[in-house]
């Protein structure tokens, strides 16, 4: 009774309101034709039976019953009933798609385990890291991607169980209230996460197709190519996770309702403004891109820059970071890299320095210096790390020391000091059998009587 009154009150003042404006704009009327009278008696029924307050009570008062009538019918004991076998059934399902879900998720990893190959000695290193690193990446989407539909699964379900219950019903809706932002940032958060793992895979398997298909591999080129192309697989990935990352940030900022047109605006003044002050970033990423592109060196090349020098261990578009003989890992900025000796672009040459006593034969000496390097390329243990018959190029000096015979051997990138090596103990051996005798350094003085 006290809502129907309310209503009659409202109405009636609306009525009285609007009746007070329309005499107080009473004007002379003009001649109108008889359709324009019609018409007018037609809306004039029309407004009469919306002002009418007696209606308008009743619709309301309709509306009020059946608001109060769904309510009383949501507390009844058989309505919850109804609504306590839909919840039980639905968290049922629930369990169900979970358990399925996590029963598929450890069918494929079991599949997984069992299709990589097992590495071989045939099966080149560069190729075998690529595809492990490829199926590391497939398998953290894989597992994210359970894991986001569990979340969901689960996150859905609790919701739409509340909703069923008039109790929990403003649970519900307050948890959709509070959580909204925070979902859209989750789901634009593990969606980059997922882009940026899944373009990892195919950067490796686009990279492992190209090494071990042999469609641009050489003998002679084939490991320094791979080497390029980890150094390129490596400044790619940086460069995409930059771009997702800032896509990402982008779908963030939209999920929260910010016009990001401004922002993408003042970004371009804001690069512009920083230009200057950056400049040294600015030249580290040319210079990086031009020694990536004209192959001055990569991934475990042997480097000489200025006074420092070591096994280039890491390369991107701002630095270059090498391990000295000494264990000391060296950071060099690319904008520094002015002239660089590369110890090891494709093929590497020992360049050794016999010296031989002034009392030998050097005839013999010569012989048996080129015959310790003709049998090193015909040893199994050592033909495949000599690429050239060594070249003996004759008596380079007199010194202190004897008669200096150079030899230069051509070898794989990166071997030129182990064979050295073995060289100089195989022909220790041999002068000493044949009995020519290495001297050492040695001065001759001469005394004049007066």
């Amino acid at each position: 009774m006290i809502l129907r009154f309310l209503a009659i009150a409202g109405t009636m003042a609306i009525t009285i309101g609007s009746v007070n404006k329309a005499t107080a704009q009473i004007s002379p009327l003009p001649l109108v034709s008889t359709a324009s009278i019609l018409s007018h008696r037609v809306d004039e029924k029309e407004y009469t039976k919306r002002a009418n307050p007696f209606i308008l009570v009743n619709k309301i008062s309709d509306g009020l019953q059946h608001n109060s009538k769904e309510a009383n019918q949501e507390q009844q004991t058989r309505f919850l009933v109804q609504q306590g076998g839909i919840a039980a059934v639905s968290t049922l399902a629930i369990i169900t798609i979970s358990w399925s879900i996590r029963r598929w998720q450890k069918h494929l990893s079991k599949n997984e385990n069992k299709s990589i190959p097992s590495t071989s000695t045939d099966t080149q290193p560069i190729t075998t890291l690529l595809n492990q690193k490829q199926q590391q990446h497939l398998q953290e989407v894989k597992k994210r991607l359970f894991q986001t539909a569990q979340v969901m699964l689960w996150g859905g379900g609790t919701l739409i169980i509340l909703g069923l219950f008039p109790y929990t019903k403003p649970l519900q809706i307050g948890i959709l209230a509070i959580a909204k932002i925070p979902i859209k940032l989750t789901i634009v958060a593990v969606g980059t996460y997922v882009a940026i793992r899944f373009t990892y895979a195919l950067i490796d398997h686009f990279t492992s197709t190209i090494v071990s298909g042999g469609a641009l591999l050489t003998p002679e080129t084939s490991a320094r190519l791979q080497l390029r192309i980890s150094t390129f697989s490596g400044v790619t990935k940086s460069i995409t996770t930059i771009i997702w990352v800032g896509t990402g940030s982008l779908l963030a900022l939209t999920s929260l309702g910010i016009n990001i047109v401004p922002l993408l605006a003042s970004a371009g003044l804001l690069g512009v403004a920083l230009s200057l002050p950056s400049q040294n970033l600015i030249k580290d990423a040319i210079n990086g891109f031009l020694i990536i592109f004209e192959d001055q060196y990569a991934l475990g090349d042997m480097i000489t820059v200025g006074t420092v020098g070591g096994l280039v261990e890491k390369l991107n578009l701002r630095m270059t970071q090498v391990r000295d003989s000494e264990g000391r890992l060296i950071t060099i900025p690319n904008s520094e890299v002015k002239i660089v000796a590369n110890l090891s672009s494709r093929w590497s040459r020992a360049d050794l320095t016999i010296p031989v006593s002034y009392q030998a034969n050097v005839d013999e000496a010569l012989k048996l210096i080129e015959d310790v390097g003709l049998d090193m390329t015909q040893d199994p243990q050592w033909q495949d790390q000599i690429l050239e018959k060594p070249n003996v190029l004759g008596i380079d000096n007199f010194s202190d020391r004897g008669i200096m015979i150079r030899i230069l051997i051509k070898t794989q990138p990166l071997k030129q000091w182990a064979v050295a090596r073995e060289y100089r103990r195989r022909l220790k051996i041999t002068l000493d059998a044949a009995g020519i005798y290495i001297p050492v350094p040695q001065q001759a003085n001469w005394v004049n009587e007066v």
